[in-house]
């Protein structure tokens, strides 16, 4: 019996020992680290994510190291100067944000630094641990940056376009014009054709939308990596431009010829052919909104460099059909049916007249685009971009490079057109603005070269 007992007792050492070995190799939590990224700094932001089956954690902790001295950031559990908000996304996910306290960022130097997270989960019911670390070497910045503008007479007409020079520091800065919540990029100097040898010497074009308030508040800012950020304010003057109003009356014919045309050059929309009106209005409001905001990705791919000298061309001859910002109704059968914002130019001039390029750029769009049919969009750079909309046929391709007064195809009635002619808009940023500007000669002296000749004598 007593051997029995001695057996029993081995094999259940045994069995312990293999289980508290396998506990000792199981894997820890799952640690991603969102942020900081490369920076850290008086405004940054920890976040990461920690996974673990059942989500039971017995520590969380987070801490960065700089010259042998170690800071916490983060502990499970552990009330620390920074508020932490920890939330359980799913049963086996812990979401962890929190600000760097100024403790913390006080006793720090710059240069750089090792951010720590350890994480641990019970096993073997509490008996052991499994533990995983994550570690990310960072740079410490505590400098924020700093901006200042360095151009003057800042003039805009409410729904145009104007041109900065400022300064932003360091040259790594993202920065740029804020014009309410809508940001403008801004691009080194140098690519809009100052000479200079000051890296942090930048320029901008921004735009004063014809649906916000001319007082709007209108800042350059900079932001650096560490989440630090400084602004200044502008100082401009806005020019009031009266927009007008407009009643178009919907006929069976053009519902009819439009919508099922458009339906079937976008396929995955969902358009209805079956009603005609409702497969309109999908088109008028749904799809519209979408194609501008394909337009507004689209300004992503703006080339650093200023590709014009001077006014872009606007299409000879021709006779204006429609204007910039015009207030649409929609009338159906005697009742208003839609709303909507007209923003671009209609130009007519004969059925299929060759369209010239108004100004030297790339093409970033030259397919079928929605409400405005066949359409060429061309990049200028610094953010500026043409577009020309509603063409019958198309003779250029994405990628190409096209020279002021080539022929980019000819104009029709493809999209949401009514009769053959031209759509034409500017577009900053992927805002579209008035062209009336860019055809000035004198808006393109006053408002962009003067400044860009200024800063190069500086």
């Amino acid at each position: 019996m007593r051997r029995l007992f001695l057996i029993l007792v081995l094999l259940c050492l045994v069995v312990f020992g293999g289980a508290w070995l396998w506990a000792g190799r199981a894997a820890g939590p799952a640690i991603t680290l969102t942020q900081p990224d490369k920076f850290v700094g008086p405004a940054s932001t920890l976040e990461l994510r920690v996974e673990a089956p059942g989500g039971e954690f017995s520590r969380v902790d987070v801490a960065l190291e700089q010259d042998g001295k170690t800071f916490a950031l983060y502990a499970l559990g552990q009330r620390l100067d920074a508020p932490a908000t920890a939330s359980q996304e799913s049963a086996e996910r812990l979401n962890v944000r929190q600000g760097i306290s100024k403790e913390v960022t006080s006793q720090l130097k710059g240069g750089s630094a090792r951010i720590v997270v350890r994480a641990a989960r019970p096993t073997l019911f509490g008996l052991r641990e499994a533990e995983s670390t994550a570690t990310r070497d960072v740079q410490v910045r505590l400098e924020p940056p700093r901006v200042a503008v360095l151009s003057t007479f800042h003039y805009i007409n409410h729904g145009g376009t104007e041109f900065v020079v400022y300064r932003a520091t360091p040259e790594d800065v993202e920065s740029g014009v804020r014009v309410g919540n809508i940001e403008y990029p801004g691009y080194p100097a140098k690519g809009a054709g100052i000479t200079t040898t000051d890296p942090a010497l930048r320029v901008a074009f921004f735009a004063l939308l014809f649906d916000q308030d001319r007082n709007i508040p209108v800042q350059v800012f900079a932001r650096d990596p560490a989440g630090g950020q400084a602004m200044t304010p502008l100082d401009r003057q806005v020019f009031p431009k009266p927009y007008g109003k407009s009643r178009i009356e919907l006929d069976e014919a053009f519902i009819n010829r439009v919508v099922p045309a458009i339906a079937s050059m976008s396929p995955d929309e969902g358009i209805p052919t079956d009603d005609a009106l409702a497969g309109f209005l999908k088109i008028n409001g749904e799809l519209r909104r979408k194609n501008n905001q394909y337009l507004m990705d689209l300004a992503k791919k703006s080339a650093p460099e200023m590709m014009f000298q001077g006014a872009f061309q606007q299409l000879g001859n021709s006779q204006v059909e429609a204007r910039f910002a015009d207030a649409r109704t929609y009338i159906y059968k005697g009742k208003d049916v839609d709303q909507q914002v007209h923003l671009g130019f209609d130009l007519a001039v004969t059925a299929q007249t060759p369209i010239a390029a108004a100004q030297r750029g790339v093409v970033v769009h030259a397919a079928d685009l929605g409400i405005y049919g066949n359409c060429v969009v061309i990049d200028h750079g610094l953010g500026v971009q043409s577009l020309y909309g509603h063409l019958s046929s198309i003779d250029v391709k994405p990628g190409q490079t096209v020279d002021k007064g080539q022929t980019l195809g000819r104009s029709g009635m493809t999209g949401l057109a009514g009769g053959d002619h031209l759509h034409f808009t500017m577009l900053v940023a992927g805002q579209q603005v008035t062209p009336v500007d860019w055809w000035s000669t004198q808006w393109m002296q006053d408002r962009v070269r003067r400044k860009i000749a200024a800063a190069g004598n500086n």
